[in-house]
């Protein structure tokens, strides 16, 4: 199992990318959020330039936001800088497209920029737009292709799951599956690089998004400690599950042990939130900090229905070890941006060191 740290993007604070290095953390993850973090290849530049052995890659990159070309062609700049020790993390699109009142782009169009993608950073000339493109003049080593940048595809619904075989060297999933829907997941992914033509091999790389809170003996979720550490990022989930009902006009997807809270988050959405300006307001701290109104919806059936590893040491390894023997090979951690240093550190010394 390899640990990434993943990093609510603010340009000012790069150094906190050679810190993880410092833990002992294989990955640093560089968010994409342009209305509301600063910019991910910036900030990864100057990742690149001050680590030597942390692999650095989009967590992940937007492709409603830029046409797939410029996306190849950021992140073979970047790997100029760190040769061999880049990646792209690349999604349809959840905050970054809602928050301008904008859906994800659409799974077809989002295979088609994978392929264009993966034809260029490759080294190839493919098919953009009914027009032939490649990189040009190569002698003035702008960008690096040379070395693989290995492209991991933000994956959870079948047709993003396809795609990322068909395309892709890896998937980044959102929160932590249960074993039975991880091994069904890879089982779609390797489907989807049969009808494609591939085969997806051990080098296949399975990494997941989600959060951490390791427990001291006795410590109870309803500690002012715990929901520090984990509110953003379950109340983030809850802006999530509001997106997903208001698209598909129901909410039976919500898991009974937390319905109540859901029914009463749902009231403070539609009270509190003016619909001409919900997409912006509903977002508001996402995975970065708790606003003070919504901390009344982080309980712990909310704490335990988001997925996070939250536990005592022995707990949360249990769980690494049920993952990794499903198949997951990365975890990423988003901690909140005020005990993010705090929160990677115990992680490191508490789960990694032990694991």
């Amino acid at each position: 199992m390899k640990f990434g740290g993943m990093v609510a993007t603010k340009i000012d604070d790069w150094q906190m990318f050679p810190y993880l290095e410092e833990l002992g953390y294989n990955a640093g993850w560089v968010p994409d959020s342009q209305m509301i973090w600063s910019d991910c290849y910036a900030t990864m530049a100057l990742a690149a330039q001050n680590t030597t052995t942390l692999r650095l890659g989009t967590g992940v990159a937007i492709a409603g936001t830029r046409l797939a070309p410029v996306t190849a062609h950021s992140i073979a700049s970047i790997n100029r800088i760190a040769p061999g020790r880049v990646f792209l993390g690349i999604g349809t699109g959840h905050t970054a497209m809602r928050v301008m009142g904008q859906n994800p782009m659409p799974p077809s169009a989002f295979r088609d920029y994978l392929r264009v993608v993966r034809g260029l950073l490759g080294g190839e000339e493919v098919e953009f737009q009914g027009k032939p493109i490649k990189f040009l003049d190569r002698e003035l080593e702008c960008i690096n292709t040379e070395h693989q940048v290995p492209i991991y595809v933000a994956a959870n619904g079948p047709k993003a799951l396809a795609a990322a075989g068909a395309y892709g060297d890896g998937r980044i999933g959102a929160g932590n599956e249960p074993y039975g829907l991880l091994t069904k997941n890879l089982g779609r992914i390797r489907r989807g690089a049969e009808e494609a033509g591939r085969e997806i091999g051990d080098d296949f790389h399975t990494s997941v998004l989600t959060f951490a809170c390791v427990l001291k003996p006795g410590e109870e979720l309803t500690s002012d400690r715990v929901i520090e550490e984990t509110g953003a990022q379950v109340i983030s989930s809850m802006h999530f599950w509001y997106e997903i009902y208001r698209q598909r006009g129901n909410d039976g997807f919500i898991l009974a042990e937390v319905r109540d809270v859901w029914e009463d988050y749902k009231a403070y959405v539609e009270s509190e939130m003016p619909e001409a300006r919900r997409h912006q307001i509903l977002h508001t701290g996402h995975c970065a900090f708790l606003p003070p109104a919504e901390r009344r919806f982080i309980t712990p059936a909310m704490i335990k229905a988001s997925g996070g590893l939250v536990g005592e040491p022995d707990e949360i390894i249990a769980r690494l070890r049920e993952l990794e023997n499903a198949g997951l090979r990365e975890i990423a951690l988003l901690p909140p941006i005020a005990v993010a240093r705090s929160n990677f550190k115990e992680f490191a010394e508490q789960i990694m060191a032990k694991y």
